[in-house]
């Protein structure tokens, strides 16, 4: 064992994280090694039995047997090509806008994050399938790729959210309630969205030009409606059945996950694309995700365990400290700028893990609604899903986009999105009511 104070484990801790992710390994590896390495360096062989304890803690937490039936759910979904349907539903609709195209991409997102809340799927289904389309009606490369990525994060925010089922098992919080507190502000997220497209298109109308009229009388209004509605009905009742569940009482989170895959395979039988080829290929898609994404989590707990454990805790709760002559807003913007920062730098697992243990029990302390906080954190995290360098976003869709869309290009599109997320995120500071009312008022 070796002798180090809390400001050098602290600093020591994060130091490698950051210096292995930059380095190109897996984030759990990276995690969980460096647990590894100060669980011995620390506490020696004893320290050992603390993977025991966070493997068993995981593996048996009822709560998050939803997020591989969430994940299944929305493997299914990409499957039943709803979304190609939908998509062009939308893209007739708004084609006399410019912009239009874009447009459709946020409002076809803020749908399928409400039915999958899969990060993954979103951006990269919107990838494969908007992507070539505006770049072929001459759109901007860094507004489409911007429009895609900033529709394709909205899953982690509006339910059902994998990321809203940690915090809430994190937390100690009903799942309905954070599900209910999500809600509105990705509602407003996706406005402010779609307002930034159609204003910039406006005064630069070559960003987004409108369909040509001869491609939108190519369909007729009655079909338009028929296309619309046979593409909209069936993700909006698997919205309802699995959001209504959890917000009337009749089905706790894991229950609704389960209703949402059947609902889903329905779909898919509906939509005459099931097979057991088309099923085997499903679960396995979500098997290998859910491995990823639970091992992530299992790492993200052990490091945890081990920072708090060796005083990293106390020396993050000392830095938010220092700001109390500021006032409780002091260390709350303390605390929201320290999460921007690391969206930057660490994985957004990781990032829950290892500051909501810390940050929550502060902001209850200084008298915030619980909810609340967890919601602004919410917000906050979601821009590590488009901040350079590690944004998962990103390179989604550098794995799927054109080869003439450089990474560079995307870094460039991103930023207007993700000024428009904090400005989302100051709208929910100045009106708490939008993260607080719908639980309050439907949530029991």
């Amino acid at each position: 064992m070796i002798e180090m104070s809390p400001e050098i484990v602290t600093i020591a801790m994060f130091g490698v994280v950051i210096a292995g992710l930059f380095l190109g390994h897996p984030v759990a590896l990276v995690l969980g090694g460096t647990a590894a390495i100060f669980i011995f360096l620390g506490w020696g062989p004893q320290g050992w039995y603390l993977f025991l304890g966070r493997a068993f803690d995981s593996t048996t937490n009822n709560i998050l047997i939803a997020i591989p039936l969430f994940i299944l759910m929305a493997a299914f979904l990409s499957q039943s090509m709803i979304s190609e349907g939908l998509f062009k539903a939308m893209m007739y609709l708004f084609g006399p806008l410019n912009g239009g195209v874009a447009l459709a991409v946020i409002v076809m997102c803020a749908i399928e994050a409400a039915s999958t809340g899969i990060v993954g799927a979103s951006v990269i289904s919107m990838s494969l399938l908007a992507i070539p389309v505006m770049l072929k009606k001459g759109y901007d490369k860094r507004m489409a790729c911007g429009a895609v990525a900033a529709g394709g994060v909205l899953s982690i925010l509006i339910p059902p959210s994998i990321m809203l089922v940690m915090m809430a098992d994190q937390a100690g919080v009903s799942v309905g309630k954070i599900f209910a507190g999500g809600f509105i502000p990705g509602l407003i997220l996706s406005s402010l969205f779609f307002t930034y497209i159609l204003i910039i298109t406006w005064l630069r109308p070559n960003m987004g030009p409108a369909l040509p009229l001869e491609e939108r009388s190519a369909i007729t209004a009655k079909e338009k409606v028929v296309l619309l509605l046979k593409n909209l009905i069936p993700p909006m009742a698997l919205i309802f059945g699995v959001l209504g569940s959890i917000w009337t009482g009749v089905a706790t989170a894991t229950e609704a996950a389960g209703v949402g895959c059947l609902l889903a395979i329905v779909l898919v039988i509906c939509y005459g694309r099931f097979s057991w080829k088309l099923m085997k290929a499903c679960v396995w898609s979500a098997s290998r995700t859910s491995c990823m994404v639970m091992t992530i989590l299992f790492c993200a707990s052990i490091f945890t365990g081990v920072f708090l454990g060796l005083g990293g805790g106390q020396v993050v709760t000392d830095l938010i400290m220092y700001f109390d002559f500021l006032g409780k807003y002091g260390m709350f913007f303390a605390m929201m700028f320290i999460i921007f920062i690391l969206g930057f730098l660490v994985d957004w697992i990781a990032i829950i893990y290892i500051t909501l243990p810390i940050f929550l029990p502060i902001a209850v302390g200084l008298g915030f609604n619980k909810l609340w906080f967890l919601i602004m954190m919410a917000i906050n995290l979601q821009t590590s899903f488009m901040s350079p360098p590690f944004g998962y976003a990103l390179f989604y869709m550098k794995a799927t986009v054109p080869q003439e869309i450089k990474l560079i290009d995307i870094y460039y599109a991103v930023i207007p999105f993700i000024i428009i997320q904090l400005i989302g995120l100051t709208i929910c500071f100045f009106f708490p009511e939008v993260a607080t009312y719908l639980p309050d008022r439907f949530i029991k």
